[in-house]
């Protein structure tokens, strides 16, 4: 009996304080996910930057936009923008190590 009572316990526990960490704010989710779909997109622009692949509107149109998007809380813009810049700075990564072997030829 006192398993019992102590199973049922700990259970009541799991759920009331599971339901305490679910139940956030939308906002405070849409500015986590907007922060880090930020944070990504510099990460990989960084990455692009270091191989000198770096695309030219990346961090100047579309990263700058989705900061100013966060700022105002217009997060679903600001993750669609960050991701933009984020695939950007993937695809610079990638085509600048794809071209570095390519030496120029004559004819």
């Amino acid at each position: 009996m006192k398993k019992l009572a102590s199973f049922a316990t700990a259970g009541v526990l799991l759920i009331a304080l599971g339901g305490c960490a679910s139940t956030g704010n939308g906002k405070n989710a849409g500015a986590i996910a907007a922060s880090a779909a930020i944070e990504a997109a510099e990460a990989s622009l960084a990455k692009a930057r270091s191989v000198d692949g770096e695309w030219r509107d990346a961090r100047k149109k579309y990263l700058k936009k989705a900061k100013a998007a966060a700022h105002q809380a217009d997060y679903k813009t600001a993750i669609k923008l960050a991701n933009i810049a984020k695939f950007q700075g993937d695809m610079g990564y990638e085509q600048a190590l794809s071209q570095q072997d390519i030496k120029p030829w004559l004819f």
